[in-house]
C-alpha cells in the first residue's frame, strides 16, 4: 500500500469505493477499520487492496484525510477474500456483506466499563416476601439490575429499593472482561469403536491445519456431537478458535449444557437475541483471539476470528441456514468457503444430509465419515404407516385410531410421546360459516392463521396480527368463525380430550422463542414432567429425551404440497429427523406416520427405513430435471408497492433476457406469494447447466435495465424458497 493514500470499502453500497489521504502519523494497513469524512458526515470503512476494489482515480492533492483509526484489529485477508467471494457468488454488494462483519456498533468503540451489582451483606430496613426471595436467589450473583431481576424473579423496582438501602452494592466492571477458559481435558468421554475412528480422523485434520471438508453422516442418536467434540478439544490444545453453527437459537441451550459437561465452561454464544453489551463483548473477544469456541446462528460465520482452526455446521441439512432476505447466502456453503480461505477443516454433520452434500462426498470433493448405529446399544425405532384413507379419524379429529391407542399405551406405561405437525397456530384458515368470508392478511396474499392461545389472527409472513372479530366483517353475522384444518394448538386440544390426565407441552417458535424457554422445556421433559410433546419442525432438531418412545407424524403429506422443487427431500429430512427422537434411551421406539399417499416414493422410503433408495431415486429425478446438484437455479424477484409498476419492471427484465443454450429462463410470473409486506412480487426462474457462468449472465442482463426508485430487484442464487 502507498503510504499516503487508502482505498476504502464503505458500508453504503450506493457510494462505491472511495479514496482518502492517510494523514502523517497515522499507520494503516489492509483491513484497518477507519473513520473518514463524507461531506459534513463521518462514515466508516475498511482499507482494501486497490487491485481488488477498482475505483475512479482521484489525484493525491484532491484527497481528503482520514479522520481516525478504529480501535479493533484489522480485518484479516482471509475474511476479506470471503467477503469478495460471497458478494460475487450471491450477486450482492460487498458493502452489504461487510456490514455482517462489522455487525456490532458498540464493539467499534474503545474500552468501556459498566455497573453491575452484588449483595453487600447488609439487610433491608423492612423485609418483604419479595425481598427475602431476592436475597436468597442472589447469593453469590453479580450482574446488571435487569439480569439480577431475571435471576431472582422479582421486578427491577424491588432491586432498586435494595440498592437505595445499600443491600445491593455497585461494582464497576470492564465490559470486555475475559470469558472463562474451556479445558480440552475436562471430561473423558467413552466413545464407541465407530466414534473413535471418526474422531481420530477429525483430530488428525485439525492437527494438519489444512483445508479439509468432511461430511459427518451419522444416524440420529449416533453421537455425532460427542465425536466432533474431540476435534474441538484438539483445536483448543493448539490455541485455535472454533465455530459451531446451529440452525436454531432454541437448540443453543441444550448444546451449551452438553458443551459445559465436556469442557468445563459454556462456549460464547452469538445470535440475534443478545443484548448490545453481550454482542460487543463477544465480538471484541473473537477479534482479539481471546474467544475460544463460538456457538451461533448463521451470522456468526462472518465474525472476524483472529485464529480460526475448525468450523462445524451441525444439522447441516437445515434450510434455516439459508438467509432469505438481504444477502441471500447459504451458511452451509459459505462455511465451506470460509474454511477454504482459512485453510482449516470444516465438518458438515447431519443424519439426513442435503443431496448436494452427498453428491460432493460421492464425487470425492468432501470426505465422508459414517456413524451407522446408535450410541450405547440404543436401536433405531420401528416405523409404521397409518393409511388415512382406511383409518379415518372421526369428524373434527386428526389423530387416527392406531395413533390414539399408541398414545394411551405410552401414558399408561409412564413413557413420553411426541406428535409432529409443521403448522403453527390452531388452524391455517378461518372463515365465516354464514357467508364463506376468508380472513386474509391485508399486507400479503396469505390467510390469517388463528392462534387461540394468544387470541389472535396472525400472518406468518409479515407478522400482522389482529383480534378475532365478534362479527363477520363481510355479512355481520355474530359468532360465526370456523377453524379449517389443523394446527399444533388444535392437535394439543385433541390430545387433552383423548388423554385428560396427560401433561401436554406445545413446542413451536411461538412458545419456545428464547434459549431460556428452550432450557425450561428440556428440563421439564428430562424430569418427566411432560407426557406428550406437540410441536412443529422445532422438535425435529437435536433434542434427546431417553423416555420418549413414541413419535406420531400427524400429516406426512403436508410438505409434499405446493410445488416446491425440494419438497420430497425436505419431507424426508423432517420426518426422518422427528422419527429419530424416538427410542434414544434403553427402551425401543415406535414411529407412526399418518398419510393419504402410502405409495409416494418418499413415504415408502420412510416406512422401509431405506434412505439410500430414496436418495438414489431423488438423485435421478434431479439429474433428469437438470436440478441441483446437476444444474443450477437462480431466481430474480421484482417487487414494488405498486402492482403495475412491479409488473412493468418484471416485463422489462423479461424482454431483455439473453437467449443462451445452457440457461433456460422462465417467467416473469406473479410469485406464489404475490403480495408480501405490502409489496407486489413477480419472479423469474433460471435453470442453468453447470457449464454456464450464471452470475455473469445475470449481472450483464440486469445491468441493461433501469427501474423507478420504488422497484426492488433481488437475486437469489441457489434458492430454497419458491414463494
Amino acid at each position: 500500500m502507498s503510504i499516503n493514500r487508502a482505498r476504502l470499502l464503505v458500508m453504503n453500497a450506493a457510494l462505491g469505493p472511495l479514496d482518502y489521504r492517510v494523514p502523517e502519523g497515522m499507520s494503516v494497513e489492509y483491513g484497518s477499520v477507519v473513520v473518514a469524512p463524507l461531506g459534513p458526515r463521518q462514515i466508516m470503512g475498511i482499507v482494501w487492496e486497490e487491485a481488488k476494489l477498482p475505483a475512479h482515480s482521484v489525484p493525491d492533492e484532491k484527497l481528503r484525510p482520514l479522520l481516525g483509526l478504529v480501535d479493533v484489529p484489522p480485518i484479516r485477508a482471509e475474511l476479506r477474500r470471503l467477503i469478495e467471494w460471497t458478494a460475487d457468488y450471491y450477486i450482492a454488494p460487498m458493502a452489504a456483506v461487510a456490514r455482517m462483519v462489522i455487525s456490532s456498533g458498540g464493539a467499534l468503540r474503545g474500552p468501556a466499563t459498566m455497573t453491575e451489582y452484588r449483595l453487600s451483606g447488609g439487610m433491608p430496613e423492612r423485609m418483604t416476601p419479595q425481598r427475602e426471595a431476592a436475597l436468597e436467589a442472589l447469593e453469590g450473583e453479580q450482574a446488571t439490575i435487569r439480569e439480577l431481576a431475571g435471576i431472582a424473579g422479582v421486578s427491577e423496582g424491588v432491586l432498586r429499593g435494595l440498592v437505595n438501602q445499600g443491600v445491593l452494592e455497585p461494582v464497576e466492571v470492564d465490559v470486555d472482561r475475559p470469558y472463562p477458559r474451556a479445558a480440552p481435558g475436562h471430561a473423558v468421554v467413552e466413545l464407541s469403536e465407530d466414534q473413535q475412528a471418526v474422531a481420530a480422523r477429525l483430530v488428525e485434520a485439525v492437527q494438519a491445519e489444512e483445508f479439509a471438508p468432511f461430511l459427518l453422516d451419522g444416524v440420529t442418536g449416533s453421537g455425532k456431537t460427542e465425536t466432533y467434540f474431540e476435534a474441538v478439544a484438539q483445536a483448543l490444545r493448539q490455541d485455535r478458535q472454533v465455530l459451531v453453527l446451529l440452525p436454531e437459537i432454541a437448540l443453543t441451550e441444550a448444546f451449551l449444557s452438553r458443551f459445559e459437561d465436556r469442557f468445563g465452561t459454556a462456549p460464547i454464544v452469538w445470535h440475534s437475541s443478545l443484548k448490545s453489551t453481550e454482542r460487543r463483548r463477544a465480538w471484541r473477544a473473537i477479534a482479539s483471539g481471546e474467544a475460544q469456541v463460538v456457538v451461533g446462528a448463521r451470522s456468526a460465520l462472518f465474525l472476524p476470528y483472529a485464529n480460526l482452526g475448525l468450523i462445524v455446521v451441525d444439522e447441516a441439512h437445515e434450510i434455516s441456514f439459508k438467509q432469505e432476505d438481504g444477502v441471500r447466502y447459504n451458511a452451509r456453503d459459505v462455511a465451506v468457503m470460509r474454511s477454504h480461505f482459512e485453510r482449516i477443516p470444516v465438518v458438515l454433520a447431519s443424519a439426513t444430509p442435503a443431496l448436494e452434500s452427498l453428491h460432493m462426498a460421492d464425487s470425492g470433493t468432501y470426505e465422508k465419515l459414517v456413524l451407522p448405529s446408535r450410541y450405547g446399544g440404543a436401536t433405531l425405532p420401528t416405523i409404521k404407516l397409518v393409511n388415512l384413507t382406511e383409518e379415518q379419524p372421526g369428524r373434527g379429529a386428526w389423530i387416527a385410531a392406531p395413533l390414539r391407542a399408541a398414545l394411551e399405551d405410552r401414558l399408561e406405561k409412564g413413557e413420553q410421546s411426541l406428535l409432529f405437525l409443521n403448522r403453527r397456530g390452531y388452524a391455517p384458515l378461518t372463515l365465516c360459516r354464514n357467508c364463506g368470508f376468508r380472513f386474509q392478511c391485508p399486507n400479503c396474499s396469505a390467510w390469517l392463521v388463528e392462534h387461540r392461545l394468544s387470541r389472535r389472527l396472525s400472518c406468518h409472513h409479515c407478522g400482522h396480527e389482529t383480534k378475532p372479530p365478534e362479527r363477520c366483517p363481510e355479512c355481520g353475522e355474530e359468532e360465526c368463525l370456523v377453524a379449517c384444518g389443523p394446527g399444533v394448538e388444535r392437535i394439543a386440544d385433541e390430545v387433552a380430550e383423548i388423554l385428560p390426565d396427560a401433561r401436554v407441552a406445545l413446542v413451536t417458535s411461538d412458545t419456545i422463542n428464547s434459549p431460556e424457554k428452550a432450557a425450561e422445556f428440556v428440563a421439564q421433559a428430562e424430569a418427566k414432567a411432560i407426557d406428550v410433546i406437540v410441536g412443529t419442525q422445532l422438535v425435529t432438531k437435536g433434542f434427546h429425551f431417553p423416555e420418549l418412545t413414541l413419535v406420531g407424524v400427524i400429516d406426512a403429506d403436508l410438505g409434499l404440497e405446493g410445488g416446491d422443487l425440494r419438497a420430497a427431500e425436505r419431507t424426508y429430512q423432517q420426518v426422518a429427523q422427528v422419527a429419530g427422537r424416538a427410542g434414544r434411551g434403553s427402551k425401543p421406539g415406535e414411529v407412526l406416520i399418518q398419510t393419504r399417499h402410502p405409495d409416494a416414493p418418499v413415504i415408502a422410503a420412510l416406512e422401509a427405513g431405506d434412505r439410500d433408495a430414496f436418495y438414489e431415486a431423488e438423485t435421478e429425478s434431479r439429474r433428469h430435471a437438470g436440478a441441483p446438484p446437476f444444474g443450477r437455479w437462480a431466481a430474480i424477484i421484482v417487487s414494488s408497492e405498486d402492482d403495475s409498476e412491479a409488473r412493468e419492471a418484471a416485463n422489462r427484465i423479461g424482454t431483455t433476457r439473453p437467449f443462451l443454450d445452457d440457461v433456460m429462463i422462465l417467467g416473469p410470473a406473479p410469485a406464489p406469494l404475490a403480495l408480501l409486506r405490502n409489496r407486489y412480487r413477480y419472479r423469474l426462474l433460471l435453470n442453468a447447466r453447470r457449464t454456464a457462468n450464471l452470475q455473469a449472465v445475470i449481472r450483464d442482463w440486469l445491468r441493461q435495465v433501469d427501474h423507478p426508485p420504488g422497484v426492488r430487484v433481488g437475486v437469489d442464487i441457489d434458492p430454497y424458497s419458491f414463494v
